[in-house]
């Protein structure tokens, strides 16, 4: 069986993190290992949390899966909590990664124009060094204006041909020594057919944008749903284009589902009704 080194946080309540990427990841018939970064009785948006950070058991998951001659087809990291913690990723890299290791990076660090409280610059310099690494990363608007060195009021002003051409210059920035995909998460935006959120997928050679009818809210653990799709699939070997569009019409079911059942925004999605849409032999 297909095995990916998942590298991330797990929260009692939220239904994000290692809580969203497990199950998804498991049904699409490849084995996640979780490495936790830290271990929290529910996400940060809700108004009281128990936060355990992981950071120094980080090198003993390293050490002992080195023992066990552990080898993994992907590696997939998401939220960090310290500059220290991307140390201890490139270590595990260095240990782990293979000529067909993959590696996907979702950037954690922002969302909405707001920076995250375990955001410094230090810490965006080191998250740089980690893109540039990544075979695909998935970062959402706010982590992209991050990496590309662009304010996000700006660009969240754009809208239409104008939009695009600037994610285009800013992914032109990132691509030539980094990623071979960057696939920008959650961009909302209005054409003809009305509001959209939408999935843009960049490379050197190509830009693609996959979108679905907004439904009006946003829900905790959609980026992480996102990105484990993606993880799941590469693995299998399957096209990221596909993935793209599988793991935005999933999400988008899953909101819609939360969206018509009253489910309250920091709980996450309903997810789990749709996971068949994963499995290999799925033609949903």
């Amino acid at each position: 069986m297909k095995k990916i080194a998942v590298i991330n946080d797990l929260s009692g309540f939220g239904k994000c993190s290692l809580t969203a990427a497990i199950p998804v990841i498991s049904v699409m018939g490849v084995q996640p290992c979780p490495l936790p970064t830290a271990i929290l009785s529910a996400q940060t948006g809700y108004p009281s949390y128990f936060l355990e950070d992981f950071t120094d058991k980080m090198e003993a998951f390293r050490l002992e899966w080195k023992n066990l001659g552990a080898e993994f087809d992907g590696i997939y990291t998401g939220f960090v909590a310290s500059e220290i913690q991307i140390e201890h990723i490139f270590q595990f890299i260095e240990t782990f990664r293979r000529e067909k290791t993959f590696l996907l990076v979702d950037p954690v660090m922002g969302d909405d124009g707001n920076k995250y409280d375990m955001f410094t610059e230090g810490l965006l310099r080191k998250m740089k060094k980690l893109v540039f690494m990544a075979d695909v990363i998935t970062p959402n608007l706010t982590e992209f204006c991050l990496l590309a060195d662009v304010e996000y009021g700006e660009v969240c002003r754009l809208s239409g041909d104008k939009l695009m051409q600037t994610l285009r210059q800013m992914a032109d920035r990132i691509l030539p020594s980094g990623p071979d995909t960057v696939v920008v998460t959650g961009i909302h935006f209005t054409d003809e057919g009305g509001e959209k959120i939408g999935n843009l997928i960049l490379t050197e050679k190509d830009s693609q944008m996959i979108a679905f009818p907004y439904i009006g809210q946003s829900f905790s653990g959609t980026g992480d749903l996102f990105a484990s799709i993606l993880a799941g699939g590469m693995a299998r070997g399957d096209r990221i284009e596909d993935l793209c569009e599988l793991a935005g019409r999933f999400t988008w079911r899953a909101m819609e589902d939360s969206v018509k059942n009253g489910t309250e925004n920091i709980s996450g999605t309903e997810f789990e009704r749709h996971l068949g849409m994963l499995l290999p032999e799925s033609a949903e």
